[in-house]
This record gives structure tokens, C-alpha cells and sequence, in this order.
């Protein structure tokens, strides 16, 4: 019998090898497989693409809702009475979480990539159901926690959006060379048109994003109104405790034009500035008055408070990760900080004409304020000398009593209604969070001469974006930041705008059109017959007895280093290497 050389010399394919065994834990060469991807192992592809998608709204959603931690932080405390920086071990586990499902979608392209048969590792299977279940886990309960901090996607997306549809555009574009390679090496007809409309959908999507894309930063450069007033939210929080002497006068270096606070007020009548309940948080009362340490702050005298240390928390806990950068001067002033009143707020205000916002808190029942204290906050306004122009006031509560005896107070409302309706009841001054009023809204309130505050602003990315709505004013917690801003992060003509979104789409399609054609080229005539494939898939139509002995044969050979040849094992076993077909007996 005449031998014959092997067609095909197997080489050691380090890459490939990698590929399968990282993804599937196939490391031989033996294990891997060209054969169709079964149905179960593409419902396990549809799990793994849709965990992917998930983290990656989530990984958004917590990278743009930086602006609000502090926020996040004191929800939490308040329910839990414990105050620590919950944002860390989510940040940390998202990213996690993230890189790990990131890297598992890579290797499945790359498999589709190659034509290798997709079959992820059971451990893997174990990881995606732990990422997929915590990450739906996560969003319940953020959602039931901190409902409205979803509406940070859509306001963000007015600043990023233009670069995402860029991104998202490339990835797209990239995918291409999938999508054509798949489509050059498959036989049937009906997969090629369906792989093909799936995938032109999508781009052509793509495509026509930008009409549904809104951001008042595309916009003319002359139309850029002057940049929004900074109030000073509790002085400056960032870069000093919280409602404090010190914290107000860093707020002023700043040169804000305004400082708010939330104020309470005291058993025998003094207001004062707390933002807390209780005060546990924020001074040492469970040292001085451990009995006492649940109460409610306006039940203590203001002998009391004026005891309690009101500064060292701040160096203790480091709510803002800002205490490393302060110089040990620093940090001895501010461990000697003491509870602010509001008297003590207005002196510091008004010399330098500056406006304050009183955010004030009624006292609990009981208290001997509980029907005065509206009463007594104006009494102390009146006795600090304070020009009433320069005091917003929020309490709805005695209103119509509060414009009577001060008429000349900014009456300022903390709940959103129309123009006609503020009007009507006095009220010249809006004061919203954020998300609660639109461009829409804004312009409404420009033409109604309404004047309109929004909290809390802290990034420059969303102070960007009110101030190419016009916003006139923003309170925050970081004057130090925002008041470093001379211009919006981007502004951008419409005619620029188009520009890019029209050339960025011109390029991506002849890249497409470029990759199909080239991929069609590059597979023309070539044959995807593999003698491995040929010799251990379901193609050969023998027994699976039959085919165990052929790849123990096929493993034999590899150990011996090459006895026996590709052609002897076709023929040991009834099949004629150069017809493919089986030999009759």
C-alpha cells in the first residue's frame, strides 16, 4: 500500500488557543470546533449580551451621577443612621463587574470572529447570572431608594450625547468585519439576509440618531447668555464642615453671590444652622450629652449646641476625600468649629452684600417655637440689620403674614408651578432641584420674569449644560470648582454640528462598503474543509463510538509525535480520505 504525506501540517496556535480555552476552557486543539453554535449555548450569547447592556447603563448611570454622592450618602444615613461613603463598594463592584462581562463579549466576538464554536465555560455561565442578578438587584433598590436620580441619564445625555452617537458609531463600524466575515463564509441564503437587515438596521439607526439628539449647547456663540450665579449650598461643604462659620467664609473667597443654609431653631428660640434631624452626625454629641444623642437638634438650648464641636467630624470622616490637601493650620481651625446661628450667618453676609437663602425647618410638636417660629426667624432676620432684598424665603407656611410685615423679602417657592400661579401669590424666586425644571422651563420663566435657582450643581459638565439654558442662578457644594469655569465644557454651531454628524456617517459607510467588499474578496474560492473538521464532526455521520475512537487516535497521534498519518486513520476506520466518502464493506 502506497503511503501518502498529510495534506494539512498542524501547527501550535498559541492566540486561538487562548481564545477557546479563556472563553470555554477548550485548550486542545482536539476540543475546539467549527460546528454551529447550539441553541443553548446562544441563549447563554442573548444572557451574556444583555447583562453586557445592563452594566453598561448602570456603569453610566452611577459615572454621571457623581454630581449627587453627597446626596446618595445622607439618604442613606438617614435611613440607617450610620453615615459612611456608600458609593464606594458600588463603584468598585460595578467596574468589576463591568471589565469582567466586557472581556467575556470580546472573547465572543473574537469566537464569531474566527468560526469557532461559541460554548462558555460553566463558571463563567455562574459569573454572568451573579453580575446579571446583582445589577437588577442594584437598580430595584436604587430605584425604590433614589428614584428621581434617574432623570441625571437623560440631562447628561445632553452632554454627552454627540460623542456617544460618535463612539457608538465606531463600534458599529468596527463590527462590520464580524458581520461580513459571517456572512461571506455562510451557505444559506436566508441567514445571509437576515444577518445583513439585522445589522443595516441597526447602523442605519445609528445614522439618524442625531436627529433625535437636543442639547442647548449646539448652539450660536453670540446666544450664550452670561454664566449662572453660584450659591454657596451650606458655605463651601467640600472644602470645610458643613454650616459653618468657616465653611460660609471659604464660600465668599470664592466669590459666590449668595450663601444657603438650613436652619432650625433652638428651645429657647435661636435659629440655627443644621441640616440634620438629629446631631449626631456632624458634631460630638454622643460625647458631650451621650443621653441625648437621638434627639432632635431644636430640642437642645442654644448654651448647648454652642458647646458641641461641629468641625472634627469633618476631618474624621472625609465626605469629600478633600482633607489630604489641607495644610495641618487648616485642619486645627477646622476641628474648632463650633454650631453656626443664623444671626452669625447674616453678619458675615451682609457687608459684603451678599444673598442668603433660608431653607427653614419647622420644630417638631412640642416645641415652644412650634407655632412661632416663623415669628421668630423674621424677628432675628429684622435684628441683624439685614437689608430684606438680600434674604430669600422659602416657608410656604404664613406667607401672605410673612410679605405683610416684610414686604420687601425675596419670596421664594420650593415647589414648581406655573408663572400665573406664582404671580399671583407673590412669589418672585424659584428654588428646584435640577431635574425638575426643562429648557422649556427655563425660557418660560425668563419671559415671565421669574427668577430661578437650581440645586444641587456640583459638576461642570452639568453647569455647562444650564448655562447654555440660560439658568440664571445654580446652588452647589463646590463654588471652588464651578466658579474656575470661564466657558461650558463644549458649545458647538448647528452648521458645525451637522458637519460632523454627516461626515462621521459618510465615513463609517464607505468603511462598511470597503470591509464587505474586502471580506468577499478574501473568502471567494476558499473552501472552509478542515481534515480535523472533516474527521471528528457530526458530518462524518458515524457512530459517536466511532468518533471517540477517532479522536483517541487522533490524541494518540499527537503524543507520539506524529505515528501514523492523517490518511491511516481515515482508512483504519472505513473512510476514503480523497473522495470523503465512507468505503462499502
Amino acid at each position: 500500500m502506497v503511503k501518502h504525506q498529510p495534506l494539512q501540517v498542524y501547527e501550535r496556535q498559541l492566540c486561538l488557543s487562548c481564545l477557546t480555552g479563556i472563553y470555554g476552557c477548550r485548550w486542545k486543539r482536539y476540543q475546539r470546533s467549527h460546528d454551529d453554535t447550539t441553541k443553548w449555548e446562544l441563549l447563554w450569547s442573548l444572557i451574556l449580551l444583555f447583562t453586557f447592556c445592563l452594566l453598561l447603563v448602570w456603569f453610566y448611570f452611577w459615572w454621571e451621577a457623581h454630581n449627587d454622592y453627597n446626596e446618595f450618602n445622607w439618604f442613606l444615613y438617614n435611613r440607617s443612621g450610620e453615615w459612611s461613603d456608600s458609593t464606594i463598594p458600588i463603584l468598585a463592584t460595578t467596574a468589576a463587574g463591568f471589565t469582567y462581562i466586557a472581556f467575556l463579549m470580546v472573547l465572543a466576538l473574537c469566537h464569531v470572529a474566527v468560526g469557532q464554536q461559541l460554548n462558555l465555560h460553566w463558571l463563567h455561565k455562574i459569573g454572568v447570572s451573579a453580575a446579571l442578578l446583582t445589577t437588577v438587584a442594584a437598580v430595584i433598590y436604587v430605584s425604590q431608594v433614589w428614584g428621581e436620580e434617574w432623570d441625571v441619564v437623560p440631562i447628561s445625555l445632553q452632554a454627552t450625547g454627540p460623542f456617544l452617537h460618535i463612539g457608538a458609531l465606531a463600534a458599529v463600524t468596527a463590527l462590520s468585519w464580524i458581520v461580513a466575515g459571517q456572512v461571506a463564509r455562510a451557505d444559506k441564503t436566508r441567514f445571509q439576509v437576515v444577518v445583513l437587515l439585522l445589522y443595516l438596521s441597526v447602523l442605519l439607526g445609528l445614522y439618524l440618531v442625531p436627529l433625535s439628539i437636543t442639547s442647548p449647547c449646539i448652539m450660536e456663540r453670540n446666544n450664550l447668555r452670561p454664566r449662572p450665579d453660584v450659591i454657596g449650598h451650606q458655605g463651601a461643604p467640600m472644602l470645610a464642615p458643613e454650616n459653618t462659620l468657616v465653611s460660609f467664609q471659604r464660600a465668599l473667597q470664592m466669590n459666590v453671590t449668595g450663601l444657603e443654609a438650613d436652619v432650625a431653631i433652638s428651645m429657647d428660640g435661636v435659629p440655627f444652622l443644621m441640616r440634620d434631624r438629629t446631631l449626631r452626625r456632624t458634631t460630638d454629641v454622643e460625647k458631650l450629652f451621650p443621653d441625648r444623642r437621638m434627639e432632635d437638634a431644636a430640642f437642645f438650648n442654644w448654651t448647648d449646641l454652642r458647646q458641641l464641636n461641629a468641625g472634627q467630624w469633618f476631618l474624621e470622616d472625609d465626605p469629600f476625600w478633600m482633607v489630604h490637601t489641607l495644610s495641618p493650620a487648616e485642619k486645627r481651625l477646622l476641628s474648632n468649629q463650633s454650631v453656626c446661628s443664623l444671626e452669625q450667618l447674616l453678619a458675615l453676609a451682609v457687608p459684603r452684600n451678599r444673598t442668603v437663602v433660608i431653607r427653614l425647618r419647622r420644630p417638631p410638636a412640642g416645641h415652644p417655637c412650634h407655632h412661632s417660629w416663623i415669628n421668630d426667624t423674621l424677628e432675628t432676620v429684622r435684628s441683624a440689620g439685614v437689608p430684606p432684598s438680600l434674604v430669600m424665603w422659602t416657608p410656604d407656611e404664613d406667607r401672605d403674614q410673612v410679605r405683610r410685615t416684610s414686604p420687601e423679602l425675596l419670596q421664594t417657592s420650593l415647589r414648581k408651578r406655573s408663572p400665573q400661579t406664582l404671580r399671583q401669590q407673590g412669589i418672585s424666586r424659584l428654588l428646584l432641584r435640577y431635574n425638575q425644571a426643562s429648557t422649556q422651563d427655563v425660557r418660560e420663566f425668563s419671559k415671565s420674569n421669574m427668577s430661578l435657582t437650581l440645586y444641587t450643581v456640583n459638576e461642570p459638565w452639568l453647569y455647562s449644560v444650564l448655562w447654555c439654558s440660560a439658568v440664571p442662578s445654580v446652588s452647589s457644594e463646590a463654588p471652588q470648582v464651578l466658579k474656575k469655569l470661564p466657558y461650558p465644557i463644549w458649545l458647538m454651531r448647528p452648521d458645525e454640528y451637522c458637519l460632523i454628524w454627516v461626515s462621521a456617517d459618510l465615513v463609517s459607510f464607505a468603511v462598511v462598503i470597503g470591509i464587505f467588499v474586502f471580506q468577499k474578496f478574501r473568502m471567494s474560492g476558499m473552501r472552509s474543509y478542515n481534515p480535523e473538521q472533516i474527521m471528528l464532526s457530526a458530518a462524518v455521520r458515524r457512530s459517536s463510538r466511532e468518533v471517540n475512537i477517532m479522536k483517541e487516535k487522533l490524541i494518540f497521534s499527537e503524543v507520539s509525535n506524529g505515528m501514523g498519518t492523517t490518511e491511516e486513520l481515515y482508512m483504519e476506520n472505513g473512510y476514503d480520505y480523497y473522495t470523503n466518502q465512507g468505503i462499502t464493506q
